[in-house]
């Protein structure tokens, strides 16, 4: 049957109300399968309804890309901050993240905090992951475990591997307080590095820690997964300066070493869940244009795997103080590069870790803007570097001194669509006008199951005025704390739809606002406040 081409224009007053304590955490909306049939998407408040829609499979898109699926077919995309590598995250770190419109944290930890001691756990320590990782499961947010390291670890200043676990073969190691990056191609931490990779002992030891923190946190419904290693580095035979004994070095640290690490991380951790998602990293290099050599990755979990591509993606010139230089192609050099890989193993991509150190110059923050553009053509999701506090939001941090989107970082707090009943093709936030919109492929799942749209305060401080096209007749609620909930029973497969969110203006003073609750009609006008405590400040990190 031809599809009847329509506009429901409808209005959400979705007003956050961000100074009330933060007593009440923001509720997701509630999906099932059943939801035509019960369109109210959310629940009361502090008691979410139905369930919580996380990762469990993946489609692939008609352009190849492998996204992020949940139980209803519905398409999820992820974005969120980095936390907890120079700081104890709290709840009002994750409250915060969840009133900002994120649904992702991924969470720095390091062997050195887990096993200071060879064989001795820090259970304080274990205790405090499975409460961040309870705050998630209340905020609804998503918990990628990031198992951290920078140049090795302790032994040389920085963080990740035990100082117990440090063979140097009594090698120099002279750090360089200009740039701390070269601290890697140091002898004694490139030493440090091979025994890792080839020592039996060692080997068996990171495998056991990896299996402990995985049973301390299965079954926590905010565990996305782990990041198995972050920014893998190794032995770099020849020259370090020279490009190309870079890249080889590179190549056969993935194919070999780096390879069989994975393997044997993979095997630690389904040993002890079988469930959580499993993230593989290329090197650094990819951010320089250099395609990954790791091979494909079997996962011995029953059904179809749970891998994940987690790429990093930094400019180098800009992170050495540069302002960014479109003319030098980094981005179009970073989706050549980034492509092929998870595209051959049909993986998501979650970018773990991008931006600049500030963003309040005009190539930065383009190079902003460009990233998140860039990052919804490839990737299912992606967490920017760093929840921090700093004027100008410098030392990486996205949040300036008074708890707002630090100057030149907004592309990243922009409205999107974290929950799609089709496949999304593209979304776009013109700031300057306050309008969101969204494009997408009508499947199967879009009559039956709600579309989310997330509208931060920081985009739509007066709430939003939602219309949708190409989909028949339409139902609009809003659905808890800056969100809004779509159903589109009319939809038929195939049909292009797009969605429109345009910021509400502020009401004129003694004008009454329209009343609360939820009603489920397409011409109901709806009302949620939210509870949202400040944002709290934290020290500035360095990247890594």
């Amino acid at each position: 049957m031809p599809l009847r081409r329509s506009v429901m224009t409808l209005v959400l007053s979705v007003a956050l109300l961000c100074a009330v304590p933060a007593a009440v955490p923001s509720t997701a909306p509630a999906v099932s399968a059943r939801t035509a049939a019960r369109p109210e998407p959310g629940g009361t408040r502090g008691r979410p309804a139905g369930a919580w829609p996380v990762p469990t499979g993946t489609v692939t898109a008609p352009d190849g890309r492998t996204l992020f699926t949940d139980r209803n077919g519905r398409v999820l995309r992820l974005r969120g901050l980095n936390l907890g590598k120079t700081d104890t995250v709290t709840e009002r770190h994750i409250a915060r993240l969840a009133r900002d419109g994120f649904d992702l944290m991924r969470l720095n930890i390091q062997w050195e905090k887990v096993e200071p001691h060879r064989h001795r756990h820090d259970t304080r320590y274990l205790r405090y992951l499975d409460r961040v990782l309870g705050w998630a499961d209340r905020y609804r947010v998503l918990v990628l475990i990031d198992w951290h390291q920078d140049v090795f670890g302790p032994a040389f200043g920085h963080n990740g591997i035990p100082a117990w676990a440090t063979r140097t073969d009594g090698l120099p190691f002279e750090p360089n307080p200009d740039d701390w990056f070269a601290d890697y191609f140091q002898p004694a931490v490139q030493a440090a590095f091979t025994h890792l990779y080839d020592d039996p002992d060692l080997r068996a030891a990171q495998a056991a820690v990896y299996a402990r923190v995985a049973t301390a946190l299965r079954g926590h419904p905010s565990l996305l997964g782990y990041d198995l290693f972050n920014e893998p580095f190794g032995p770099v035979p020849g020259d370090p300066d020279n490009p190309e004994d870079r890249i080889r070095a590179s190549a056969a640290l993935e194919r070999g070493r780096l390879a069989a690490m994975y393997r044997r991380l993979i095997r630690a951790v389904r040993a002890a869940d079988p469930n959580a998602w499993l993230f593989l990293e290329p090197t650094v290099l990819v951010g320089q244009g250099v395609p990954t050599s790791l091979p494909g990755f079997h996962d011995p979990r029953p059904g179809a795997g749970r891998l994940g591509y987690a790429p990093h993606s930094y400019d180098t010139a800009v992170e050495s103080g540069a302002d960014w230089n479109p003319a030098d192609r980094f981005i179009e050099h970073y989706e050549a590069a980034i492509g092929g890989y998870p595209t051959a193993h049909r993986l998501p991509v979650l970018v773990g870790e991008w931006g600049p150190p500030q963003a309040t110059t005009p190539g930065n923050a383009e190079l902003i803007r460009g990233q998140v553009a860039s990052m919804d053509r490839f990737a299912s999701g992606w967490a920017l570097w760093y929840d921090c506090r700093a004027t100008n939001g410098s030392g990486y941090c996205a949040y300036g001194p008074n708890g707002g989107p630090a100057p030149g970082k907004e592309p990243a707090f922009a409205p999107y669509a974290p929950v799609v009943a089709g496949i999304p093709h593209a979304d776009a936030y013109t700031q300057p006008t306050g309008t969101y919109t969204l494009t997408l492929t009508a499947d199967a799942t879009t009559r039956h199951a709600w579309t989310f749209l997330s509208l931060p305060t920081t985009a739509f401080p007066h709430g939003a005025r939602v219309s949708v096209t190409g989909a028949g007749p339409a139902v609009v609620v809003a659905a808890g704390p800056g969100r809004a909930g779509l159903l589109l029973p009319a939809a038929g497969p195939g049909a292009t739809v797009r969605v429109t969110a345009t910021a509400r203006r502020p009401m004129p003073a003694g004008v009454p606002r329209p009343g609360g609750g939820f009603r489920h009609d397409a011409r109901s006008v709806d009302r949620t406040d939210v509870s949202v405590a400040p944002p709290s400040a934290s020290a500035a990190p360095t990247r890594g």
